[in-house]
């Protein structure tokens, strides 16, 4: 198998399973995106690019629709939550939201959510309060 994890890959959605979806990884290898980790509305047959997460020993292989670590994804994570800021202002979200309610308005986790206004924090671009989020005005 010449795949590693963390290829850029492009894959062929195929069925909803209790786990996920089932994909076909550069029209050769069979592979699972798991359900729990995918934020937009997929669709049998559809073409997409995604990132080989782990490759099993029994020659299974998990991917994502998200590049893998920390520093690949946060740059974007924060891009979107910046965007919808400055769209309104604020944001009627905190780190008290629901995974349900963040996955909704920003088709994130709540995980990459939190990571996002973090990084807004420390680089003093958002103000948080109690019921949301403000960005800070220059």
């Amino acid at each position: 198998m010449e795949l590693k994890e963390g290829d850029k890959v492009e894959l062929i959605i195929g069925i909803r399973t209790a786990l996920g979806y089932t994909v076909l990884i550069e029209e050769t290898y069979e592979g699972l995106l798991y359900a729990n980790e995918v934020f937009s509305d997929l669709e049998e047959g559809m073409k997409t690019v995604g990132y080989i997460k782990k490759i099993r020993e029994d020659e299974k292989i998990d991917v994502s629709l998200r590049p893998q670590g920390f520093r690949n994804v946060i740059d974007k994570d924060v891009e979107i939550v910046l965007n919808k800021l400055e769209e309104k202002g604020f944001l009627l979200l905190t780190d008290k939201s629901s995974p349900e309610s963040i996955k909704f308005h920003l088709q994130l986790s709540k995980k990459a959510f939190k990571r996002a206004i973090g990084s807004l924090y420390k680089q003093k671009k958002i103000e948080l309060k109690s019921d949301r989020i403000e960005l800070i005005k220059k």
